[in-house]
This record gives C-alpha cells, sequence and structure tokens, in this order.
C-alpha cells in the first residue's frame, strides 16, 4: 500500500450485521466521527458511504474498508449479506485517490500490536514473545481467522506481515462423544459443517438446537443473544450447556491455529460473542480446551490469550493499512 496515501482518509468496518464508519481528516490526528449503520438498510457500500458522508460534508481523498468476506480480485461478493460491489467502480465512483479493501479479521490483526493493555483481558498462559507470530480468532455474525507474522529479527522496530484467509471455514473438528453427535446432527441439515456453522452468532443457534435434538431436551425459539444471556446466568439450563460447548469448542479451534502458526506471540479473540460474556468466559471450558491437545499441551499451556475489549479495533487496523504496514 501506498505510504503516502493521502488525507482526509476514510475507515470502514463491515461485518456481515453492520458497517462502522470514521474519518481521520488529517496527518497525525486521531479517528473521529465514528458512526454505525446497519448493512440491510443500504443496497451496497456505495449508498452506505454516502449517506455516512453526506451530514460530514467531507469528500475524503483515500479509503481503508475492512470486510468480511474473502478477497480475491476486483469483484466482492459478502458471504453474510447481499453487498457486492467491484472496488474499481467503488474508487471511481467516490473519487478516491487510494482505496484499500482487506479481510475485516485482516484489518483487526493489524491492530493488535496498537492495542493498550487495558484494551486487553488475559485468559491464562505464560508470557507473549513480541518477536513470534501471532493468531487471532473471533465468533461474530461469522467467525473470523487471522494471524501476524513477525517480519523483523529479534529486537528490532516490529514488523507484520498480516494473513489474510479465510479460516472459519475448515472443517469442524468434535473433540468427544458430544460433539460427535452435535457434528451428526448439523450433517444431516447442512452436509458440510464448518467451524463457523458453529462457533458464530447463528452457530451459537445451530449448537443449541443440536444439543436439544442430542439430549431430547426442549428447545424454545431464542436468538443466540438470548442463548449466551441465559446461559450465563442459568446454571444446569440448555443455554448454559450451549454456552459451555461453544466456549470448549471455540478452545478447539483456537488451539488449532496456534499450533498450525505456532502463535508463541499470544492468542487474540475478537468478535461480538466472546466480549459479551464477561467475567463468565475465564471460568468456561475455553482455556481447559485450549490446553487439551496431548503431546503439545505443554506448548499451548505456555501460549497466552487475551479477550479484545477495545472499542472498535478493527477501525485502527484499516488506518494502519493505509500506512503502509501490509
Amino acid at each position: 500500500m501506498n505510504m503516502s496515501a493521502p488525507y482526509p482518509r476514510l475507515l470502514a468496518d463491515v461485518g456481515g450485521t453492520n458497517v462502522r464508519f470514521a474519518l481521520i481528516r488529517e496527518a497525525g490526528a486521531a479517528i473521529t466521527d465514528e458512526r454505525n449503520l446497519v448493512c440491510a438498510d443500504y443496497a451496497g457500500p456505495l449508498d452506505a458511504v454516502r449517506a455516512y458522508l453526506t451530514p460530514l460534508g467531507v469528500a475524503p481523498r483515500a479509503a481503508s474498508i475492512g470486510i468480511a468476506t474473502a478477497i480475491t480480485g476486483d469483484a466482492i461478493r459478502m458471504t453474510n449479506n447481499h453487498w457486492a460491489f467491484s472496488r474499481a467502480e467503488l474508487q471511481a465512483a467516490l473519487q478516491l485517490d487510494a482505496l484499500a479493501v482487506i479481510n475485516d479479521f485482516t484489518a483487526l490483526a493489524l491492530s493488535l500490536p496498537l492495542l493498550r493493555d487495558d484494551e486487553l483481558v488475559k485468559i491464562g498462559g505464560g508470557e507473549r514473545n513480541p518477536d513470534l507470530p501471532i493468531a487471532l480468532i473471533g465468533a461474530g455474525t461469522g467467525l473470523g481467522v487471522s494471524g501476524l507474522i513477525p517480519a523483523h529479527q529479534p529486537g528490532d522496530t516490529p514488523r507484520w506481515i498480516p494473513l489474510q484467509g479465510e479460516g472459519g471455514h475448515v472443517s469442524f473438528s468434535p473433540f468427544d462423544e458430544k460433539e460427535d453427535a452435535v457434528l451428526r446432527a448439523l450433517r444431516s441439515e447442512f452436509g458440510h459443517v464448518s467451524a463457523e456453522r458453529l462457533l458464530s452468532g447463528p452457530g451459537v443457534v445451530n449448537l443449541y438446537n443440536a444439543l436439544a435434538q442430542v439430549s431430547g431436551a426442549k428447545a424454545e425459539a431464542l436468538s443466540a443473544a438470548e442463548i449466551t444471556s441465559r446461559g450465563v446466568q442459568e446454571a444446569g439450563s440448555l443455554c448454559r450447556e450451549t454456552v459451555d460447548v461453544f466456549c470448549a469448542m471455540l478452545g478447539t479451534a483456537a488451539a488449532n491455529l496456534a499450533v498450525t502458526l505456532g502463535s508463541r506471540g499470544g492468542l487474540y479473540i475478537g468478535g461480538g460473542i466472546v466480549p459479551k460474556l464477561g467475567d463468565y468466559f475465564a471460568q468456561s471450558p475455553f482455556r481447559t480446551r485450549f490446553e487439551q491437545k496431548g503431546r503439545f499441551s505443554n506448548y499451548l499451556a505456555a501460549v497466552p490469550s487475551y479477550v479484545i475489549v477495545a472499542n472498535n479495533p478493527a477501525l485502527r487496523g484499516a488506518g494502519a493499512a493505509l500506512d503502509g504496514l501490509r
């Protein structure tokens, strides 16, 4: 990315449900004018951008968009909502000198070196090594996965290469007989069962219904937010079981990512679901499951894990992409 991308700069973090916009008005300025819009209210990103910019009277010269889908070329089509667009056409319509479009979790990964200690909650493990790979996973409307690979030598100024993949769509990996039964129940509905089918907002509902089917319990028509809220509060309930199994499954997925990347620099958890579990997450089965990796249990026990509790960190990462950090 051109390191001299001009100002003002438009930043966007596009998820399956919401898009958050912000501005950096001049070099060295803070991120301002944050505003959240609902994706379903707009035909595509151009309409949403115009709705955001018109009241501000600002014409950005550069933009960086983190978006929850695979980036494979000029044509962008989202996985979890109806937005589809051409990068070149969007840049032309907004009269931008520079436009970066990256995966939303790549943007979040770029924010990790910028986060303060008070924007993270540590959940177990040892100390992070600032010169080794970092892993990132997070459940929201979908399941995001990314990471940072060091491009510096130990002791040098840190420089990172972010990963831009679609790890949320790997095949779900069950850990025990209960999860085997959940997989069988969902396979009959979906065929291929990805990790995202369970570790996401819709996945919480899938998991709740599958656990009810497996145990013969009566399932209610509950949203993911209702299931997680009741699960934290109601011991012994199907909602509590759902939350605990969700956290355990997330531990398995996070451990798989950590050993794949060799992320002794830490495992970070983003997305909208886990931060809302609050203090309960620390006592959930997540960390125990994370470390249950047979011969590599000691390896993972040393890897620290952190819940990201910062406000809109992906916008910072999107800004970093325009500063040539990718």
